[in-house]
């Protein structure tokens, strides 16, 4: 079995795959002052329901945004299940050109991204990732990652909307009734979704515009779901792109690796 870790800022995501089929996964929050010790025994916890026990898995592969969580899961790999993971880092076989300036600055989670989405559909694409950071990826028709933009998570803004201005209460992340507000709980939501909705909207369509091509558009994340009921640019929502993108690049470079 292929475990598949995808540690984010928010989020560590795991997956488990049997050969093709991705028998379950788990969002967990990203805590960095947990153990070795714990991570392991929420792991193993995890597995259990599935009957699956830490000696059932074989191989692993590692996508970390966040540096100090990535040595604590290789020990968790190495102590617990006596397996020497993949990590996604430069010099990984990606089998994509990355046209980035400094192709070492691309996020490990954007390359993995990528990778799933044009492995897919063969064709240009832009990428929504809606994490702490909203991330939009263009991949070319020849399936070469051109680069993007970064911009605040939505609940990161809807955070700051709260810790910064002192009359405005913390709300719950819900569509309201219509777009004017008719009390300071709907009007910020409103301003949070449909802003949100217009800011995915129109950078999509300005990277079309300047890129002269027609992407199909993936958004992939927490709440791409949430979005994609209001966008009119996302194409499709794709839960579990991340954690095939993990699975691909672990086909691409198992037969180079070590993992005893």
């Amino acid at each position: 079995m292929l475990l598949v870790i995808d540690i984010g800022n928010t989020n560590i995501v795991f997956g488990i795959y049997e050969n093709d089929t991705l028998v379950n996964h788990w969002r967990l929050s990203t805590v960095i002052h947990k153990t070795v010790d714990e991570y392991a025994i929420l792991l193993n916890s995890l597995l259990y329901f599935d009957k699956i026990k830490l000696g059932d898995i074989d191989s692993a592969i590692i996508s970390c945004v966040v540096p100090p969580m990535l040595i604590p899961f290789e020990i968790v790999c190495r102590k617990y299940i006596g397996i020497m993971p993949i990590v996604v880092e430069p010099g990984i076989k990606t089998g994509m050109p990355i046209l980035y300036e400094n192709p070492q600055e691309v996020g490990a989670d954007r390359i993995v991204n990528a990778v799933a989405g044009y492995e897919k559909y063969k064709k240009a694409q832009i990428i929504v990732d809606f994490g702490t950071a909203t991330t939009f990826d263009y991949i070319t028709p020849k399936g070469e990652y051109m680069g993007g933009a970064i911009a605040p998570g939505i609940m990161i803004s809807l955070e700051a909307l709260f810790e910064r201005a002192s009359k405005l209460p913390r709300v719950e992340l819900i569509k309201p009734k219509s777009l004017i507000g008719k009390n300071t709980v709907h009007a910020m939501q409103a301003g949070i979704i449909y802003g949100y909705v217009s800011l995915v909207d129109g950078i999509v369509n300005r990277m079309k515009e300047e890129m002269k091509t027609n992407p199909y558009v993936i958004a992939t994340g927490g709440l791409s779901s949430f979005i994609f009921k209001e966008s009119q640019t996302v194409d499709e929502v794709d839960e579990f792109l991340t954690l095939r993108g993990l699975k691909i690049l672990y086909e691409k470079n198992k037969d180079h690796h070590k993992f005893k």
